[in-house]
């Protein structure tokens, strides 16, 4: 058969990290590279319980069709939780945030749309936005989120601007108080739409992040959280909250895709969400992936003393995010490190435009504190070798330099 694909699919690429993931499915490798959430936290005791509690009182309708905006008392929950007045008819529960993300796209982006993304942004967003042929601009960063001044200067015939402001992904920067106030202003003024994702915002590890975004202009943002980082990603359970002047295409995006959202899940979840659950369940969650980002802290201020390695400290989430010292490469670093057991994503894939090289992506809630030592210090001989290696062949480029 001759298969001819469209435009839009010769565009897909495979995910780098999912192509890492496959590596570190050998016994022998400590994996530092994927974003999932420690199976330590899942709460199946309860999810047991919810179970049997939703097949008893309706498991017809739990095994049954149902409405493409979600299970109602899911939804009125969700809108309940959010820190700003929310009405649960602009809550539609969605496959994951990453479906969230795949609605927003179908909705609003067209062939050459602009798009503006942080510096680096979420790779699994750069793949949802992909498939529209949309042009991608990053917007200059630093260590607390986008910076307003380009932001200013590149809205113009912007569709939107995609953020993560609580322990991004993949940098686990987050955005304080006065940058989301200016970043917030700015968009308003320009009349730029914010599509605001946060399915790591729970995850605090001393204090609560500031007021997301959209809490400062629900009319001019689209919401997008997950219970994949509090309860468990397997359910594949996402919602995203948006004004109700384009909730409806949201939707007919969403009965296009896939009808509905598991009903099972929306009803288990909700069974296991009522009575204050999360309350009690999140915070058993943040005191593990706190001692695990300290133990990775530690560990690098250990073993890349003296290295030129930089690396951030976030006060929450899943990553760290590191950077090589000069004339270093994260991807040609990797087989290094894999051949010493560890492996980690490198920052490349993460950028929209021209990316640092230098930089990659390390998880420390998968691993315990001991495997962290490991990794990190098994991380530290691969860079040790590679800065040995590059000196020596810049001694043999001077070499050959002299003799010309």
């Amino acid at each position: 058969m001759n298969w001819k694909l469209a435009a839009r699919a010769e565009k897909m690429n495979p995910s780098a990290i999912r192509e890492i993931l496959k590596v570190t499915e050998r016994p022998d490798i400590i994996s530092l590279a994927g974003g999932l959430p420690s199976p330590k936290t899942f709460p199946i005791a309860a999810f047991a319980e919810a179970c049997a509690e939703v097949l008893r009182k309706d498991g017809q309708g739990a095994l049954q069709y149902a409405a493409s905006e979600g299970y109602a008392p899911l939804r009125e929950a969700v809108a309940a939780m959010l820190p700003w007045q929310v009405d649960p008819d602009q809550v539609l529960i969605t496959t994951g945030s990453q479906q969230g993300l795949d609605l927003v796209a179908k909705v609003l982006l067209d062939p050459g749309s602009k798009v503006l993304v942080e510096t680096p942004t979420y790779l699994g967003a750069l793949q949802a936005f992909s498939p529209m042929e949309p042009e991608p601009v990053s917007v200059a960063s630093d260590e607390g989120g986008v910076l307003v001044d380009d932001l200013i200067a590149k809205a113009s015939d912007a569709r939107f601007i995609y953020l993560l402001p609580n322990f991004q992904n993949p940098t686990g920067r987050t955005m304080d108080e006065a940058r989301r106030a200016a970043v917030s202003a700015a968009a308003a003024k320009a009349g730029l739409p914010i599509v605001e994702d946060n399915p790591y915002g729970e995850l605090w590890f001393d204090e609560a992040p500031p007021l997301p975004l959209t809490a400062r202009n629900p009319e001019g943002c689209i919401y997008l959280g997950s219970f994949s980082k509090v309860l468990a990603p397997g359910l594949r359970l996402g919602f995203l909250v948006a004004p109700k002047a384009i909730f409806p295409k949201l939707l007919q995006a969403k009965q296009a895709a896939d009808l509905h959202t598991p009903s099972f899940n929306q009803r288990m979840v909700s069974e296991v969400m009522k009575d204050g659950f999360l309350e009690r369940h999140v915070p058993t969650i943040r005191a593990l992936y706190k001692r695990q980002r300290d133990a990775m802290h530690a560990a690098l201020g250990r073993e890349m003393k003296g290295l030129g390695v930089e690396f951030n400290k976030p006060v929450g989430g899943m990553f760290l995010w590191l950077r090589l010292p000069a004339g270093m490469d994260a991807t040609a670093l990797l087989p290094k490190a894999v051949e010493r057991g560890v492996a980690f994503v490198p920052g490349i894939p993460f950028y929209a435009g021209v990316g640092d090289p230098r930089t990659l992506r390390l998880s420390f809630v998968t691993a315990s504190v001991d495997e962290i030592d490991t990794a990190i210090a098994a991380l530290a001989e691969a860079v040790r070798e590679q800065l040995a290696h590059n000196a020596a062949a810049e001694v043999q480029r001077q070499l050959a330099a002299s003799t010309t």
